[in-house]
C-alpha cells in the first residue's frame, strides 16, 4: 500500500499515471525520482534487477541505494 510504497516508477508511458494492481499505488515516469531523491530503490522485478541499476545509476550521485525484496530483502551495494 501506499503507507509502505510511495509510488513506483516506469519506463513504460502506458503505465505511468496509472495505479498498481490491488495497492493503488501511483505509477510514475522514472524522473520523478531524479525530483525526489530517495535514500532507497526497492526494485520490485528482480529478474532485470541488473537493467534497472544500470538505467538508474546516476541516483547513486546523492547516496541512493538499491534494495530487492525477492528473495530475500537486500541491500545492494
Amino acid at each position: 500500500t501506499t503507507d509502505s510504497i510511495e509510488y513506483v516508477v516506469d519506463r513504460s508511458p502506458a503505465k505511468q499515471g496509472l495505479f498498481m494492481p490491488g495497492s493503488r499505488i501511483p505509477i510514475h515516469a522514472p524522473e520523478r525520482v531524479f525530483e525526489e531523491r530517495p535514500d532507497y530503490l526497492v526494485i520490485l522485478p528482480w529478474n532485470i534487477k541488473d537493467e534497472i541499476i544500470d538505467q538508474m545509476a546516476a541516483v547513486r550521485v546523492w547516496g541512493c541505494e538499491f534494495v530487492t525484496a525477492i528473495p530475500n530483502t537486500r541491500i545492494l551495494l
